[in-house]
């Protein structure tokens, strides 16, 4: 062996070395930049060379410097902080939710109790002019706190837009970048070795992009990655990239969606697809909770105002008139500013738009309803947004409404069906001036004087607006007179009505008018020639004095009316029905962040194992640097040794 192996063998060593302290002084320099991944040099043994009595090693090639870098766990770590943050984009906004439903005396469920109390004082002095006045401040609040809590939804639907605007320009922004890189990555590939910083600097903007959306990815022979959202778009291809928009949704344009941009336009994403990144948490926001409670803040106001102005319109007011609404009616269509309660699809090809007509606001449900037509049955479906079964509409009566004009409608198109969604946002006072409060019954009655019995009419309730009943006294009175022990005479007959059954602890019903009469009452007795106890039924007169229907708007305060049953069962008092959208809110807070505790405990987990492969270690680098320059020093001896064995020659030959 010559020294001149002696020289290619210390020459050779020298530059692996110096190449080993570039790379670790570049790791250590790099070791606080988010997303480098570590580097190492890759060093085999030359190929050794046969010198007679053997082979003799020629020393050491570089062939080339890789990084640290495990696929499965940068491809995991990416997906869970994916997850990780959609689930505290949607905690975030719940929470911002949940100031909504305000608790204790600024709460709308207190000042809806406060008003139906104010009911209750006037009932005690029914002409009383401060007293009415108080209801009517209580309704102004009660409207106030439906429409500011309205408000507060809105804001909260303009967060989401403008999450959502951002976060698409923030993708396109990424995806673009990502195209550069690929197209340098492609161009800088060779067998020789791979572009490390490019390859960074490509999982870091992969892993941004999964901050903001889901993606799948897909690594070609070039390193070169492609990207998909959704249900397979491709995001990124090669050095070409793609674009995200945000759309109107084709339901209800108020709220937005996620569309891919293409050569047909903008298709839209089914938001059930994207199961990761922040966007895909506030679109579940949007589409589920702020849904819901808008739909439960509808639902109450949509019953505290049905119910009451349906209550009004069956008393009188001071004038002796039949009562006006007290709130505004919007689900009046025939009314300025009502409320928009269907919707078509924007893609529906049909110009028909089906009526809907509210028939029962105490059977009105916190839910959408989507209406679409199934030709197995030939018939209109309605499905809710609560996720309920599916009924035909013949049965929507239950759900306290109607539907009209079906059959000119395009039995392909599909319609949203919004009864309470936008309620609580119209509610307003509709009754200006004191007078117009319907305290009084418009029927009062009277036990005859010649009565024999322990019987009392001790309430009178009017069932429906316009009753027979209330009609019929108009003209005359109407006297109930004990023919027997439990047979009632109805003199003039109402409505064709002449004879009642009575059972003592339930009420009469005559022409729409409940009529509870307690105790004994007495039948004739034809030796004395007593007729038997009789009781007059006549108009009211003195408006100032009755207090009948006051007592009807009170006791609202504890009536079931919210969320009845189709039976009309069930349902919750106005004070229950906002506890328990308080309680839901919280629920759905709770189960959030826990969600969110997981899935960023498992994020977190997932990214301390990816550093553990590709981060940095200081100790472990000023190791490899102080082995390094070892090493270095004792290849320059190498070289020392063997240019004095190069020297002896020349000396030893001259």
């Amino acid at each position: 062996m010559s020294a001149f192996n002696l020289l290619s063998i210390g020459s050779r060593a020298m530059a692996a070395n110096y190449v080993a302290l570039q790379t670790t002084g570049n790791n250590i320099a790099n070791a606080n930049v988010e997303g480098y991944s570590r580097q190492r040099v890759e060093l085999s043994t030359a190929a050794s060379q046969f010198a007679g009595g053997g082979y003799i090693g020629r020393g050491v090639d570089i062939k080339g410097v890789t990084r640290a870098h495990d696929q499965f766990l940068t491809r995991e770590a990416a997906g869970a902080q994916s997850t990780a943050q959609m689930d505290q984009a949607r905690l975030n906004a719940l929470k911002r939710l949940e100031e909504v439903f305000l608790t204790g005396e600024k709460g709308v469920g207190f000042a809806a109790g406060q008003f139906l109390n104010a009911m209750t004082d006037l009932a005690s002095q029914p002409g009383d002019q401060g007293l009415r006045q108080a209801v009517l401040a209580r309704a102004d609040e009660v409207a106030q706190r439906f429409s500011q809590a309205s408000r507060q939804l809105d804001a909260l639907q303009s967060d989401v837009n403008a999450s959502l605007s951002d976060g698409v320009q923030r993708v396109n922004a990424l995806a673009q970048g990502l195209a550069q890189i690929n197209s340098k990555i492609a161009g800088a590939s060779s067998s020789q070795g791979a572009p490390n910083e490019l390859l960074d600097e490509r999982d870091r903007l992969l892993a941004q992009i999964s901050e903001k959306i889901q993606v799948k990815t897909l690594t070609g022979p070039d390193q070169t990655v492609t990207v998909f959202v959704g249900d397979g778009r491709a995001l990124v291809i090669g050095n070409s990239a793609g674009k995200l928009s945000v759309a109107a949704d084709p339901a209800d344009p108020s709220r937005k969606a996620l569309a891919f941009n293409d050569k047909a336009g903008a298709r839209l994403i089914d938001s059930d697809l994207l199961a990761g990144g922040d966007m895909a948490g506030m679109l579940k926001f949007q589409n589920e909770d702020l849904v819901l409670a808008r739909n439960r803040m509808g639902q109450m106001a949509a019953a505290l105002a049905g119910m009451v102005n349906r209550q009004q319109a069956m008393g009188l007011d001071l004038r002796g008139q039949t009562g006006g609404d007290l709130f505004f009616d919007f689900h009046d269509t025939s009314a300025t500013g009502a409320l928009t309660m269907v919707r078509a699809a924007s893609t529906n090809q049909g110009a028909a738009v089906p009526t809907l007509t509210i028939t029962d606001p105490s059977k009105l449900q916190a839910a959408e309803y989507s209406l679409t037509y199934d030709t197995a049955s030939s018939d209109w479906i309605l499905t809710p947004s609560s996720g309920g079964p599916s009924i035909p509409q013949s049965q929507a009566a239950g759900l306290g409404f109607t539907l009209a004009g079906l059959g000119a409608l395009n039995t392909q198109d599909r319609f949203l069906l919004q009864p309470v969604t936008y309620a609580a946002g119209l509610m307003r006072r509709e009754l200006a001036h004191t007078d117009g409060i319907a305290a009084a019954s418009p029927v009062v009655s009277k036990v005859e004087a010649g009565n024999k019995g322990t019987g009392a009419l001790t309430s009178l309730k009017v069932l429906q607006p316009g009753s027979d009943l209330v009609l019929a006294v108009q003209t005359s009175s109407v006297v109930l007179r004990f023919t027997g022990p439990t047979t009632v005479s109805v003199t003039p007959p109402v409505n064709g009505t002449s004879s009642l059954t009575w059972t003592p602890g339930q009420a009469l019903t005559l022409g729409g008018v409940d009529l509870m009469i307690t105790g004994q009452p007495k039948p004739p007795d034809v030796t004395t020639g007593f007729a038997g106890d009789g009781f007059v039924l006549s108009a009211t007169t003195q408006t100032q004095q009755n207090n009948g229907n006051a007592l009807a708007l009170a006791a609202l305060a504890d009536t079931a009316f919210v969320g009845r049953s189709g039976t009309g069962q069930g349902g919750s008092t106005i004070t229950d029905a906002y506890a328990a959208g308080i309680t839901d809110i919280g629920t759905r807070v709770q189960g959030a962040a826990t969600a969110s505790g997981i899935s960023t405990a498992v994020a977190d987990q997932l990214q301390l194992r990816r550093t553990a492969v590709d981060g940095v270690n200081l100790d472990e680098e000023a190791a490899r640097l102080i082995q390094s320059q070892q090493a270095y020093q004792a290849s320059a001896k190498v070289l020392q040794v063997a240019q004095s064995i190069f020297d002896t020659l020349l000396q030893t030959t001259a």
